[in-house]
């Protein structure tokens, strides 16, 4: 039998299990128009749902759970993780219990601020942090040296770190000023940035991340403020 993707099956074994009936009785309630997805009447027993389809028996909800998309401007100081006994967590910035079932869509370490994305949409998360998707993350960096031309070109050719034994992909690095750069990466290694300036034995002073894919850190948000995304940037932040 063929497996459905994670979150996903039939309509009939959900009801089958939730309703502790048999699939024939299933079949019964989808023939007599007793059941609704998402605000519809369903007669297919073979329909697939996932998590967040809203299903409806006889006016009983047996599930209702709304798939959410939050932007979040991450300040400095602040821990990308779910829990940390000395520091404060990006969910300790989301008010009161609209954190539950959230997770982070990849991570900025401690001292570096900007976009961050949180869901409670694995597959949609996932899309995001696929090699092969090559959803772009840009960065605006302070550095405490000069920059030269050489920057570029060594960005863009990527660099070998013998301790994982291996080379980075392709970044775009874009002088801004003497000591500012603005750095896409299709890539998120460990303390990337930091270790590819740290060739030219520049240290990063600021780092602030202000894009992902086509999504753009809402200039309207203060650090530590967040909001919903828009369903057009839910769809349109791949490239």
């Amino acid at each position: 039998m063929k497996k459905q993707p994670l979150g996903r099956g039939r309509l009939d074994r959900f009801i089958s299990e939730k309703c502790q009936i048999s699939r024939r009785d299933v079949r019964m309630l989808l023939a007599q128009k007793r059941v609704t997805v998402d605000g519809s009447y369903v007669d297919d027993i073979g329909l697939i749902i996932d998590k967040f389809s809203t299903i409806v028996v006889d006016d009983k909800v047996l599930q209702a759970q709304q798939a959410r998309y939050l932007m979040l401007h991450k300040p400095t100081g602040v821990v990308s993780a779910t829990k940390d006994e000395h520091h404060k967590t990006v969910l300790d910035l989301i008010d009161g219990e609209n954190y539950q079932g959230l997770h982070l869509v990849g991570r900025l370490d401690l001292n570096t601020s900007g976009l961050v994305l949180l869901t409670n949409d694995s597959r949609w998360s996932e899309q995001l942090t696929l090699p092969d998707k090559k959803v772009a993350k840009t960065y605006w960096v302070r550095l405490a040296k000069p920059l030269t031309v050489d920057y570029v070109e060594a960005f863009a050719n990527g660099m070998y770190f013998h301790t994982e034994d291996i080379t980075t992909r392709p970044a775009m690095l874009e002088i801004v000023s003497e000591y500012v750069a603005r750095v896409t990466l299709v890539e998120g290694r460990y303390h990337q940035i930091k270790r590819m300036f740290g060739r030219f034995q520049n240290q990063v002073i600021e780092l602030h991340r202000e894009s992902i894919g086509k999504l753009k850190l809402d200039s309207s948000l203060a650090p530590g403020d967040y909001r919903p995304l828009t369903a057009q940037e839910v769809v349109g932040i791949f490239p």
